[in-house]
């Protein structure tokens, strides 16, 4: 799993000229999911998302959490995030998780948000054409890949 965090004070998402969610203060998660992802990644990458110290505390200094300040999340399914630009100048999508496996990881993803932050969050439609409107606060622009928590 890859993700890509930025640090908001406002998000949307819509379909179709509607919006299908949005938060103030919190992150925006683009989420990419590939064949070889499963549970664990699923389980690691929530809780490290949620425990991600990257708002600032009093004195200035990122040092605070989502979950410290009780900020939202807007999660967003992004297969582009697995683009392969090694050979011509189309992107190859081979390592994206076809959405038989991808569908149910992200539905999980959601689930471990959820837990972890002990509310609903904010999420787009799998697969939907969306656009996505943000003000990224900082800026501050994380990127996770589940395969290099070791």
């Amino acid at each position: 799993m890859i993700a890509v965090i930025q640090r908001v004070s406002k998000a949307a998402v819509y379909i179709d000229g509607k919006v299908k969610g949005s938060i103030e203060s919190g992150l925006l998660v683009l989420l990419g999911i590939e064949d070889a992802d499963g549970g664990e990644d699923v389980e690691w990458l929530g809780r490290k998302i949620a425990n991600l110290r990257i708002f600032s505390d009093e004195d200035g200094v990122m040092n605070k959490s989502v979950l410290d300040f009780n900020g939202d999340i807007l999660l967003i399914s992004q297969f582009t995030l697995h683009a392969s630009t090694k050979k011509g100048n189309r992107p190859s999508y081979i390592r994206a998780a076809k959405p038989d496996v991808a569908i149910p990881l992200y539905e999980q993803f959601i689930e471990k948000l959820e837990i972890e932050l002990r509310k609903k969050i904010q999420t787009g439609s799998f697969g939907a054409m969306m656009d996505v409107e943000l003000v990224n606060e900082g800026p501050v622009t994380i990127i996770i890949d589940t395969r290099d928590k070791k």
